[in-house]
């Protein structure tokens, strides 16, 4: 009994007393809006730089191509190259400490530029290796119904290339979400910083982190459930 009274005393001091557990919910909160916010972000940077690029291998020739698709396509690699090659959380206090550090700015828009801007780079990559397995010939079947490239790529090659690319989709999603643990390195009071508030008002640190952790995983199987579910219903779609 001593030891079940410890864990309900442990449980109360870090959740119930001083109504610790809003820190948890405030956190939890802040944690999906940021993830959500900066899933979008990295959406549109990484389907707009995927289509430059892919466009750009598709179109480009060694000697000749369109200037501002060329130009484009340096861009975009110098987008990957610099984000790929950095660690996020250094990305992050740079946006925040150098970018925005002479003028006040959000904390949460602070890190949805930071996290959105490093997830294009990877969904780009993603994105752009489904658009190079399609075959040519659906290029070619687009044009032989009176479509322009960007019709057949709107229409014909992304809805293909996005269904091969989901399980990986998923995966930097999941990414994501556990990469916006890093946050409270600009004193943003996501999930993770929630439990080291609580931990520094009662120095107890494994009923806070424990419960911290717990929660990423549900969330974490949560999203893994919905993406295979999602898989299977394309699937059966395809057998149709």
């Amino acid at each position: 009994m001593n030891f079940f009274q410890k864990i309900a005393d442990e449980f109360h001091l870090n959740f119930i007393a001083e109504d610790r557990w809003k820190y948890i919910v405030d956190g939890l909160g802040t944690t999906m809006l940021v993830t959500i916010l900066a899933l979008t972000l990295g959406l549109v940077l990484g389907v707009v730089t995927a289509i430059v690029r892919s466009t750009h291998d598709k179109v480009c020739t060694e000697k000749g191509g369109h200037f501002f698709l060329r130009f484009g396509n340096v861009i975009c690699k110098i987008y990957l190259t610099i984000i790929r090659g950095t660690p996020t959380m250094v990305q992050l206090l740079i946006i925040y400490f150098v970018i925005f550090g002479s003028v006040a700015i959000n904390k949460t828009l602070c890190a949805v530029l930071a996290f959105g801007i490093n997830s294009g780079a990877y969904i780009a990559e993603i994105i752009r290796s489904g658009i190079m397995s399609i075959d040519n010939g659906q290029f070619e079947a687009g044009r032989s119904l009176g479509l322009n490239f960007r019709r057949t790529m709107i229409y014909i090659i992304m809805p293909q290339a996005l269904k091969n690319v989901l399980p990986a989709l998923g995966n930097e999603f999941i990414t994501l979400l556990k990469e916006t643990s890093i946050s409270g390195y600009i004193a943003l009071q996501d999930l993770t910083r929630a439990g080291d508030l609580i931990r520094g008002q009662t120095y107890s640190p494994f009923m806070p982190l424990i419960a911290v952790a717990l929660i990423y995983l549900v969330i974490v199987m949560g999203l893994s459930k919905l993406i295979t579910l999602l898989e299977r219903r394309l699937a059966r779609n395809d057998k149709r």
